[in-house]
């Protein structure tokens, strides 16, 4: 196993509480979310910011086929034009108030997931939801408390999940007809302190995991083996994805979330490495 300390930071503070970063190729930028902000950040090639206020919560960000993004906000899914404007609400998944949508991503098919968690973080409370080109949404898994990190691998037919209090990556049979998630098991148990938050995958099948608490990104091989400890100075490490040109540089977002910004003033700062593999494509949603 090795360990990198050549992970440097490629914007200030641009966020509370940054999650769910993808590289956005058709405008040649990062874009990321400040969730409990309600904003969409992008990131242009220098490490330049711009912010674009959308809602109350911002959840999860991804490219649409046709042309803009779709959004998860607190309780339901947002069509966006290219300009990170609204063109489209679609009606409410969630009508508790306790709950809100947290992380998400596309599977090959372009249907968009999205799960769920209450804010006092009771377990159990949060359900993934899958959101198909159509505009209809279905349940994928019930039982989630902090529903975090999901990736297929090169093949389609394996699907990687972080259910952040479990201390562990899951990995599922996918169905890439009908999008059933099954054959539940262990993929590894993240050790060394922190809990496993948003993860990137690579075209080796590698998985990139950011450690919430953990100063860390862990990248795991095909096989769920450590095999690269990415160091950083900030302890709440929330997602990470690869881009750039080559898609080989990994960017990381992080949080100030239950921090003194004088003990981390890194932190809400979004970080590079540059990984010498290349990220698999990011898939994007069909509707």
């Amino acid at each position: 196993m090795d360990v990198s300390t050549a992970v440097e930071q490629f914007t200030d503070p641009c966020t509370f509480h940054g999650e769910g970063p993808f590289w956005d190729a058709a405008n040649d930028r990062l874009l990321l979310v400040d969730m409990l902000a309600g904003a969409v950040v992008a990131v242009d090639a220098d490490g330049g910011t711009q912010r674009h206020q959308l809602s109350k919560v911002a959840a999860a960000l991804r490219a649409r086929r046709s042309g803009g993004y779709v959004l998860a906000t607190e309780n339901r899914f947002v069509l966006l034009g290219p300009d990170l404007t609204e063109q489209v609400q679609l009606p409410p998944v969630l009508t508790d108030p306790a709950l809100r949508m947290n992380d998400g991503g596309c599977d090959p098919q372009g249907r968009f997931y999205c799960g769920t968690m209450a804010y006092d973080e009771a377990p159990g409370a949060g359900t993934l939801y899958r959101l198909d080109p159509d505009g209809s949404v279905s349940v994928t898994l019930r039982e989630v408390t902090i529903s975090n990190g999901l990736q297929w691998n090169a093949a389609g037919d394996s699907v990687f999940f972080n259910d952040t209090p479990t201390g562990r990556v899951d990995r599922f049979t996918f169905d890439p007809d009908t999008a059933a998630f099954t054959d539940r098991r262990t993929f590894t148990e993240i050790s060394g302190g922190g809990h496993p938050d948003g993860m990137a995958i690579d075209e080796e099948d590698g998985l990139w995991v950011a450690l919430w608490g953990g100063s860390a990104v862990h990248r795991y091989d095909s096989a769920g083996r450590l095999d690269l400890v990415l160091e950083l100075p900030v302890s709440n490490v929330t997602a990470c994805t690869f881009g750039g040109l080559d898609r080989q540089t990994l960017f990381i977002t992080t949080s100030r979330q239950g921090l003194d910004p004088a003990d981390q003033p890194e932190a809400g700062g979004v970080f590079r490495f540059e990984a010498g593999v290349r990220g698999a494509p990011q898939h994007a949603f069909a509707g």
